[in-house]
């Protein structure tokens, strides 16, 4: 299992090179045992670059019961290929708490980019990842963050 975000600012998408893949993706990577999905899109933003987000898509329901964490709704699912296997992928939304402070993990990275959605025309930019880019300005724009993180 593995998990992917969009992260939205100023009307643009960021985006990695990823070097092993050497396509243009979301930030994202394996979630690690013990660790909740929205754990894992955290810790994949604060290594691969810096960033610490807020994810949107979280429940309104009210804590109870045997319930001690609600965690962020994926706003995509899929299975995709990555040369040698499989993963299952969950996407999720989100806005930078501190987009000042992005850098680059040149171990992991080949560079990292923000696209508009007209950006997103380039030949460059797999067709699947122009889809779920677009997807999550449109849904961007139908959701508030909790507090103005931007």
């Amino acid at each position: 299992m593995v998990v992917a975000a969009y992260i939205v600012h100023e009307n643009k998408v960021l985006l990695i090179h990823h070097k092993k893949l050497d396509k243009w993706l979301p930030p994202g990577g394996h979630i690690d045992e013990n660790e909740t999905p929205d754990e894992a899109v955290k810790r994949e933003f604060r290594e691969e670059l810096g960033l610490e987000v807020e994810i949107l898509n979280s429940s309104d329901i009210p804590l109870g019961g045997n319930v001690i964490e609600q965690l962020a709704v994926p706003f995509y699912v899929n299975v995709h290929n990555v040369g040698d296997h499989n993963h299952c992928c969950f996407f999720y939304l989100c806005v930078p708490k501190n987009p000042e402070k992005i850098s680059l993990n040149a171990s992991e990275l080949k560079d990292f980019a923000w696209f508009s959605p007209e950006d997103l025309k380039q030949e460059k930019i797999p067709d699947d990842v122009r889809n779920e880019s677009l997807k999550a300005f449109e849904l961007f724009k139908s959701l508030k963050p909790r507090k103005k993180t931007f």
